[in-house]
């Protein structure tokens, strides 16, 4: 029987670290985290209209099963023990190719966590044999989302319409960045 490569469950980033969800026992702290992101998130991600308890519990179960299938690998992003956000990569219907995708706490931006907590979802992502490149995408309009990939190497590959769009302020254009396996093995390339 063929053992599928995981990636690290928790990779630590000095001043904060990513960790594996740890199913339900992490639901009061991610419900409470995305309850005091509402305001923040609702102009750019559509889930955010569908948020509630249960979808915090499903999807909490569902981080766990899809990282048994190795279908996504979601993180919390903790610093001092208390979640300030989450990041995750995840298959895309091309079998190599993955996305990736972050999201803070608005009291965790503007400090460089979302770069970091990127970059090392990046780096930890090319250690899987089977990520041949990841993509990041995001409304034209959200210009805090769309400082990252660039500052980490990635090109823009294309711009897709969105019909309807998706959030309230979307403009119904997605920017999409892609980076290819480097060359250097990605165990190389430390956490920033």
């Amino acid at each position: 029987m063929t053992v599928m490569k995981r990636p690290r469950q928790i990779i630590e980033c000095g001043d904060f670290a990513l960790r594996r969800w740890r199913g339900q026992s992490d639901f009061e702290p991610a419900f409470t985290l995305i309850e005091e992101s509402l305001d923040h998130l609702r102009p750019w991600m559509p889930w955010v209209a569908r948020h509630s308890e249960e979808k915090t519990r499903d999807f909490l179960a569902k981080s766990d099963a899809k990282w048994d299938r190795g279908d996504a690998f979601n993180y919390a992003i903790t610093r001092d023990g208390t979640l300030i956000g989450m990041c995750s990569t995840y298959r895309r219907a091309e079998p190599q190719g993955w996305y990736t995708g972050y999201w803070l706490h608005p009291a965790a931006t503007g400090q460089g966590i979302a770069t970091r907590a990127t970059a090392a979802m990046v780096a930890e992502a090319f250690t899987l044999p089977n990520v041949a490149y990841l993509e990041i995408a995001h409304d034209l309009a959200n210009v805090s989302s769309g400082a990252i990939p660039p500052r980490l190497g990635f090109t823009e590959v294309r711009r897709e319409q969105v019909t309807p769009p998706a959030a309230p302020s979307d403009t119904g254009i997605d920017v999409v960045w892609r980076l290819n396996r480097p060359t250097t093995p990605a165990s190389d390339i430390p956490c920033p």
